[in-house]
C-alpha cells in the first residue's frame, strides 16, 4: 500500500510540474541550442517538469514592471554581472540560498553572488595570426612592442577592457589594475600608455570583427572574446594568448516573487553539476563555473576555453562595481580621445561619410568628408 501511494504521489508530481512549466530566459543568439542541450532537455526528462524558454535582449523594463506588480511570469533569467549587481541591488532578484544549489566551494571565484550563479565565463584575451608574427606574443605587452610585431594591431573601441588592458601592458599586476586605475594617476597612465600605439590601432567594436580582421590581413593581433575566435574558425593560424586575459561571468537569477522558487533552485542546481556544464563548454568555447566539469573536458577542448585552470592562472575578473561607479566618466573621456569609426562605408573605395568630418576607415586609415587621400592627421 506505502509503494502504491508514493508511485501515485510520484505520477501526480510529475503531471503538476507539467501542468506548471518552469519559464527561464536567456539571451537566445546561438546559445540557445546550446542550452537547450546542456539544461532544458535533460533537466526535463530528469524532473518531469517542463521548460519553456523565451530569449530577451538584456533589458530589465519588463522584469522590473512584472517584480512590481507582484505576478512575475518569468522564474529563471540570464544575465550579465553588470545587469546582476544593479538587478539585485533594485530588489529585482531573490537573494539565494547557496545550499539549495550544491558545493559553493566548487565554483571558480565570481561564480557565485549574492542574487547569482554563474553559467558560465567568458573572456577578453589577447589574439594574433601566427602566420604574420615571428614568435608567440604571450602577454599584452607584446601588443605594444611594435618593432618585434610590426603591423596593425586592434583593441575594443571602449574605456572598458581597453584600459585594463594598457594597465597590464604597463606592467601592473593583474590583483593591482583596479587599485590603480581608481586614481586619476592611474588613468592617466593608462592613457599615455594607449598614447604609445595610438595610430596603429584598428579600433572595433562588434565582437565578430577582432576575427574577421585578423583573418583578411587587416590586423597581426588584438583583443578579441575568446568565445568568437573559437566559433568563427576564420583561418587555422589564428591564436589566443590566455596569459592576463580578462575574463567575466554570466549568471542565472530568480526574479524576485516567482511562485516557482523550488522549481528554479532545482533547474540552477542541476545546471551546475559538472555533468551538465561540460555538456555546454563541449558545445560553445565558453568555461565552466564548476571548476570539476573542467576536469571532465578533454585536454584539446580545455585549452580553448577561460575557466581551464592554466588559463585562468593569471587572469584578472572583470571589476563590475568598479564600472557601474566609474564607468560612464571613463568612456566620455575614452569617446573623446579616441577616433570615430567611420559608419557610412558601403564599400572599400567610398570615401564619404556623412556627419562625420574625420573618421578611422576598417584599414585604420583616417578619413573625411572629402574624397580623395587618407585624412593626414
Amino acid at each position: 500500500m506505502r509503494n502504491a501511494l508514493l508511485a501515485l504521489i510520484g505520477t501526480l508530481f510529475v503531471h503538476c510540474a507539467a501542468a506548471d512549466p518552469l519559464t527561464v530566459i536567456s539571451f537566445g543568439r546561438a546559445d540557445q541550442q546550446a542550452l537547450s542541450r546542456a539544461y532544458y532537455g535533460p533537466f526535463r526528462a530528469l524532473t518531469g517538469i517542463d521548460v519553456k524558454a523565451f530569449s530577451y535582449d538584456g533589458q530589465t523594463t519588463e522584469l522590473d514592471q512584472m517584480v512590481r506588480s507582484g505576478k512575475p511570469d518569468w522564474d529563471v533569467i540570464q544575465v550579465e554581472s553588470r545587469t546582476l549587481q544593479l538587478g539585485c541591488e533594485q530588489g529585482l532578484f531573490e537573494k539565494l540560498d547557496y545550499h539549495r544549489i550544491g558545493n559553493p566551494g566548487d565554483l571558480i571565484p565570481g561564480a557565485l553572488s549574492e542574487c547569482g550563479v554563474g553559467i558560465f565565463t567568458w573572456s577578453m584575451a589577447l589574439a594574433y595570426d601566427a602566420d604574420k608574427v615571428k614568435g608567440a606574443p604571450t602577454t599584452w605587452a607584446d601588443l605594444w612592442d611594435l618593432k618585434k610585431y610590426p603591423g596593425k594591431r586592434g583593441l575594443r573601441r571602449s574605456a572598458k577592457y581597453t584600459l585594463e588592458i594598457a594597465l597590464l601592458a604597463d606592467g601592473v599586476e593583474p590583483h593591482d589594475v583596479y587599485k590603480v586605475l581608481a586614481t586619476e594617476q592611474g588613468v592617466d597612465r593608462a592613457f599615455r600608455k594607449l598614447d604609445r600605439i595610438k595610430s596603429h590601432v584598428v579600433w572595433w567594436e562588434a565582437a565578430a570583427q577582432p576575427a574577421a580582421y585578423l583573418a583578411n590581413g587587416n590586423l597581426v593581433m588584438t583583443s578579441a572574446y575568446s568565445l568568437w575566435l573559437d566559433q568563427q574558425r576564420l583561418k587555422p593560424s589564428l591564436r589566443l594568448a590566455w596569459d592576463e586575459s580578462l575574463y567575466d561571468v554570466d549568471s542565472w537569477a530568480i526574479p524576485k516573487g516567482t511562485p516557482r522558487v523550488s522549481q528554479a533552485y532545482q533547474f540552477i542546481a542541476f545546471t551546475s553539476r559538472p555533468e551538465q556544464q561540460k555538456v555546454l563548454s563541449d558545445t560553445l568555447a565558453y568555461g565552466p563555473t564548476n571548476r570539476k566539469a573542467v576536469q571532465l573536458l578533454d585536454a584539446q577542448r580545455a585549452r580553448t576555453i577561460p575557466s581551464a585552470g592554466v588559463n585562468l592562472k593569471h587572469a584578472l575578473q572583470v571589476d563590475t562595481a568598479f564600472w557601474i561607479l566609474r564607468g560612464e566618466g571613463l568612456e566620455e573621456r575614452f569617446d573623446r580621445w579616441a577616433p570615430p569609426i567611420c559608419r557610412q562605408q558601403i564599400d572599400d573605395d567610398d570615401d564619404e561619410y556623412k556627419d562625420q568630418a574625420v573618421c578611422q576607415d576598417v584599414y585604420g586609415n583616417m578619413r573625411s568628408l572629402r574624397a580623395g587621400e587618407p585624412n593626414k592627421n
